[in-house]
Parts: C-alpha cells; structure tokens; sequence
C-alpha cells in the first residue's frame, strides 16, 4: 500500500507542483489549500496519514497554527511535517521547529531535496 502524505498549500501551483513529484515516486497523495481544509481532510482519512508537508503563509489556518493543533493530537504527535515556505528567516525557522516541525525547506525549491527530506523520514515508499 502506497505511503499517504498530505501537502497543504494555499498556491495551486505549488500543490501540483509538488503532488506530481509525490506521485511520480509512488506516494498517495491528499491535498488541501489552507490549515483549515488540512484538518477537514485529515479527519476524513481513512487509513493512516505518513507525513505531511505544509506552507506556513495561508488564510483561515497557518502553517503554525496547523502544526500546533496536530502536535495537541495523540494520534499526530509523531507525523513527521516538513514546512515548505517562501519565509527563509532564521525566526520563522526556528519558530517552525518549536511548533514541531521535523524539517523545513525553502521556495524555491529543488524537487530532488524535498524527495530526499520525504525519503529521509518515509524510507522508499
């Protein structure tokens, strides 16, 4: 069965962009366009959710805020999350670790380095 990871965004771009890479390398990929829908999404999973990559500038919920509410969920504690941002600064980085980031990775970005950081903590799919 096909690892499941969630990319949350609130770019179309982004999300496609990245969702292609997933699926070309095997993954199930879910979408959702802000912490909000993320959320939505993840409570109408069935089966389990192996990682999740999110922005950090989004309506409604931010990347910070939907870090800290999965972090507060037994089920999520150890769900690995990579943040994908355009803020490269050393406060939003630290900021993204504390909430309980496991990586965070900068746009632009190479495809090669997020599939190496989803490998990192998913193995080969």
């Amino acid at each position: 069965m096909a690892q499941t990871i969630l990319v949350v965004d609130d770019s179309p771009t982004v999300l496609k962009f990245v969702s292609f890479s997933l699926k070309n390398k095997g993954f199930q990929v879910v979408t959702a366009c802000d912490g909000m829908d993320a959320i939505e999404k993840i409570s109408n999973l069935t089966g389990s959710l192996d990682l999740i990559i999110t922005d950090l500038n989004m309506p409604n919920l931010d990347g910070y805020g939907l870090i800290d509410t999965l972090r507060q969920n037994e089920q999520h504690q150890e769900t690995p999350i990579i943040i994908l941002s355009s803020e490269d600064g050393e406060d939003d980085r630290d900021r993204g670790m504390e909430v309980g980031a496991s990586s965070y990775l900068v746009k632009p970005f190479k495809p090669s380095l997020l599939l190496t950081e989803v490998t990192r903590y998913l193995g080969n799919g």
